[in-house]
């Protein structure tokens, strides 16, 4: 069952600033899709349509099967069945966290409002929490509220707009974790919107890549990062290594070696140049000196990793090589690498 359908969706701000193009996006029931993209390429503009506060130009969006927006349609916002988890929060401060969880709770008695608004606080680890004030709560836990609120009527669909982004790394990562076991506990359909990679790969069960308003490509996490559509994707989810290659069988000539070539028949077919996407990750150094040869030119440490850039005169930039374990480069030392797994070729324009 389809949880959110967006169709042909297009949406202008004044004359001739377009900002969606035909987007099309499909969201499987129950499932958690992130879309990601530069700023200015229609994130935001999407949740707003979704969510009902802003009309497109064209186009259709369905929340399990039923048209929200479409030709002829315009269902109000707060008749969609949709939550909103904001960047903030967005609690109300002078109401306890127990009146924020149930303030959408509209038609039910006291004693199906106090259970519901229990198990929510009880879903978001806030268990006991119910009669204090927004302001004694930390930002995480104003955030995890936010999504109680959210939850608590049985929304169809849950939109999250940036909720992390106002937190420090060390507690968006945990809270991350918590936000999408509870989203999976409730059975809910859910859209991330979202200019931090790690969040979405590491959160999300699809990734849509938004460019020029419309989604590039949208796939599970390990699909879009080891196999991009094309370069760009390529580069805006995660490093890329890119170089010039020709086709030979299965396999790509390129100025690192011969490289196998992932299964990819149709965008290979009748291409002989183009080329081919590796992850830093996939470079070994090689001490010893087998396979091209390349300087150290600079070492970036990141304690649980070091990124290392080397130039080799195949090539007129320089390429990197995230490397794990210990580390035997220095700058400018010569080395030799070794590439590794799969690269996917991308031919010509």
């Amino acid at each position: 069952m389809t949880g959110l359908r967006v169709t042909s969706l297009t949406t202008s701000y004044g004359r001739g600033n377009r900002v969606l193009d035909g987007l099309d996006l499909t969201v499987p029931a129950g499932e958690l899709a992130a879309v990601l993209g530069p700023s200015g390429c229609g994130k935001t503009t999407l949740l707003r349509v979704v969510a009902g506060f802003l009309t497109p130009d064209a186009g259709e969006v369905t929340i399990d099967g039923r048209t929200v927006t479409g030709p002829g349609t315009q269902i109000a916002p707060e008749r969609r069945g949709v939550g909103i988890v904001a960047q903030e929060g967005a609690l109300f401060p002078h109401m306890t966290v127990a009146r924020n969880v149930a303030f959408g709770l509209i038609g039910v008695d006291r004693a199906e409002r106090r259970a519901r608004t229990g198990a929510m606080l009880e879903l978001v680890g806030l268990d006991g929490y119910g009669e204090r004030m927004p302001h004694e709560l930390s930002g995480g836990q104003q955030q995890r509220v936010a999504l109680a609120r959210a939850l608590a009527p049985r929304p169809s669909l849950v939109l999250l707009d940036e909720p992390f982004n106002a937190l420090d790394s060390a507690l968006r990562a945990g809270l991350r974790s918590d936000v999408r076991t509870a989203l999976r506990a409730a059975g809910a359909t859910a859209l991330l919107v979202t200019h931090d990679q790690e969040e979405a790969l590491s959160s999300a069960d699809l990734v849509a890549v938004v460019r020029d308003g419309r989604v590039a490509q949208c796939a599970t996490p390990h699909e879009l990062y080891t196999r991009p559509v094309d370069p760009w994707v390529a580069s805006f989810v995660g490093e890329a290594v890119e170089l010039p290659a020709s086709v030979d069988g299965d396999h790509a000539l390129t100025p690192l070696g011969r490289i196998p070539l992932a299964p990819s028949p149709a965008e290979r077919q009748g291409a002989r140049t183009g080329t081919v996407v590796l992850r830093p990750e996939q470079l070994v150094l090689t001490p010893d000196g087998t396979g091209p040869r390349a300087v150290v030119t600079e070492i970036r440490f990141h304690g649980h990793d070091a990124v290392v850039l080397l130039t080799t005169p195949e090539l007129p930039t320089p390429v990197t090589a995230r490397i794990q374990g210990p580390l035997t480069a220095r700058p400018g030392t010569e080395t030799g690498i070794r590439v590794t797994g799969t690269a996917t070729f991308h031919p010509a324009a």
